[in-house]
């Protein structure tokens, strides 16, 4: 990662896509730190999209004319022309006149933010009141974009309608977000403008949710499924490569099999002649020196879990450079049910982050179920990867320092899951047994994410998938609330292909390990080395340029 290399005339292409993709797209000013206007929105409008796609076209024809150098620019070329295709094919396909669902849509960006935007100064504070008032103006454009989808009869399904009128009328709340974004300004010299873009970003968030009632609710179909020409491209934009989803599917149900065998097999080590898992849970629960109560509780834990493992893995398996040792952990400000990481500034000035998004009412965490995810989302998880990314600048480019693929993300977390029980962090059986529930959940929503939206026959012979079946399967493999079961299926049902990237990343990435040992010897250091060096990009990319 130190190789001396000077940049190349391909560096400075990816360079110069980076920064018309910031231009584009200016909220990433923010969330690399970088200098600008720190308050303006993209345009969201069906005008914003083609502009987006023209911009996409005139730099794919420079990537195709341009020359590697080096086998790093080759790596560079083949991941901008694949990603600049798929920007262009779900362009075509109208992805962005269906932007809408529970999670990762505008209806959250446009809001989430203000989550990462510097609060230190009143001229900071000045900076967030100037976007609360910008808000309405973007949302306008997303609105536009929404109604085109209704014009060309590309209408996200009902379910992600009501789910986001619910999202919406909550943050429109006189109580909500950002009166209380507005209320942690209210010392600062911007504190008259913070309150009137408070109200007037509230009221493009009401607006939202009437425009999804009255006008988009009445065009959108009861059916969760995309189908599958929707779907085949959309696996190929989170896995990074092309997999055979029929293959895949029945992948997903052998490899829940196996989890559930191997819960199984770890509950009776808990519960000895225990019935089944639920057994074993069951006296988990009931221990109450296993139970974190209240979120504060929760946010020390995984601050002190994070930073005992960076320190350890940082002397012994890993090389964790000191600008990324710091990991913050923190509580999010929001109640919808995720658990998410965001990574560091281009600088480090503002560190990698660890977020928990508390549905309401949930005040009680278990810290066995829960360390693997504190792994997922740190080191050697998103942390590693995203930081040692964002650090190697002696090799990678910004483009590529930036980059993010989901099966390439997710699958190395649910990788390094795996590799921490390998090196004996999970050895207690009620920690393995958080570990396994979380890769069973992860098999689960193989199944049904790829069951409900190709329309598949069920496991068990009981018919077709339906989005309502996936409630009751994933509560049948998982062992969280109701709150969380409900928001994930919710969430698999409106962001079709994305879930199944994780178990399918991990599955990529355990034979591209397997592939290279047999080529290179067994120095899993030197793979993992080697592997994240390249940075985030498409699973295929990456099997290309290491194997």
């Amino acid at each position: 990662m130190d190789t001396a290399r000077q940049p190349t005339a391909v560096d400075a292409l990816a360079e110069e896509w980076l920064d018309r993709q910031v231009e584009l797209t200016p909220e990433l000013r923010v969330h690399l730190g970088r200098s600008g206007d720190l308050a303006e929105y993209s345009d969201l409008s069906p005008d914003g999209a083609q502009g987006g796609a023209d911009a996409a076209r005139a730099t794919l024809a420079k990537v195709r004319a341009a020359e590697p150098a080096d086998v790093v620019d080759q790596v560079t070329l083949s991941e901008l022309e694949r990603t600049i295709e798929l920007q262009l094919q779900t362009h075509d396909a109208g992805f962005w006149q269906r932007d809408l669902n529970v999670i990762a849509s505008p209806a959250q960006g446009l809001r989430e933010v203000f989550d990462l935007m510097p609060t230190d100064t009143d001229d900071d504070w000045a900076t967030i009141a100037r976007r609360l008032t910008r808000l309405p103006a973007a949302m306008d454009g997303y609105v536009e974009a929404l109604r085109a989808g209704v014009t060309s009869g590309n209408v996200p399904a009902i379910r992600q309608v009501r789910e986001i009128v619910t999202q919406a009328q909550r943050l429109a709340a006189p109580d909500g977000f950002f009166a209380g974004l507005a209320r942690q300004g209210s010392d600062t010299a911007a504190a008259a403008d913070l309150e009137q873009g408070a109200r007037v970003a509230a009221g493009a968030y009401a607006g939202l949710a009437r425009f999804l009632a009255d006008e988009l609710a009445p065009h959108a179909p009861e059916a969760d499924a995309v189908g599958r020409d929707h779907y085949a491209l959309a696996s190929r934009l989170f896995v990074g490569a092309t997999i055979d989803l029929d293959e895949t599917y029945a992948w997903g149900v052998e490899e829940l099999a196996r989890m559930v065998e191997e819960q199984e097999r770890v509950a009776r080590e808990i519960v000895p002649g225990a019935s089944g898992v639920a057994e074993a849970i069951a006296a988990l629960d009931a221990d109450p020196a296993r139970v974190l109560h209240g979120t504060d509780a929760l946010q020390a834990w995984m601050q002190t879990t994070s930073d005992c493992t960076v320190d350890e893995l940082g002397h012994t398996h890993f090389d964790i450079p000191a600008s990324m040792r710091t990991l913050e952990c923190r509580i999010a400000p929001t109640q919808d049910g995720g658990i998410y990481y965001t990574p560091p500034s281009e600088d480090f000035t503002r560190p990698g982050r660890m977020w928990w998004s508390v549905p309401e009412g949930v005040t009680e965490f278990d810290a066995w179920r829960e360390l693997t995810t504190v792994y997922h989302e740190g080191v050697p998880g998103h942390h590693l990867q995203l930081g040692l990314a964002v650090a190697n600048r002696a090799e990678l480019n910004g483009w590529r320092r930036l980059s993010w693929n989901s099966g390439h993300g997710e699958g190395w977390a649910l990788y390094a899951e795996r590799l921490m029980a390998d090196l004996g962090y999970l050895d207690a059986p009620a920690d393995r047994l958080g570990m396994l529930d979380g890769q069973r959940m992860r098999a689960a929503r193989v199944v049904l994410d790829l069951g409900v939206h190709l329309g598949l026959p069920k496991p068990d012979g009981s018919g077709t998938w339906t989005g309502d079946d996936a409630f009751g399967f994933m509560a049948q493999h998982v062992s969280m609330n109701a709150p969380f079961v409900r928001f994930e299926v919710n969430r698999y049902l409106g962001w079709a292909g994305q879930a199944p990237s994780y178990k399918v990343g991990q599955r990529l990435w355990e034979r591209l390990r397997d592939d290279w040992t047999r080529a290179h010897g067994d120095d899993l250091r030197e793979f993992h080395r080697r592997a994240l060096s390249v940075g985030s990009v498409g699973m295929g990319t990456l099997r290309d340029h290491l194997l």
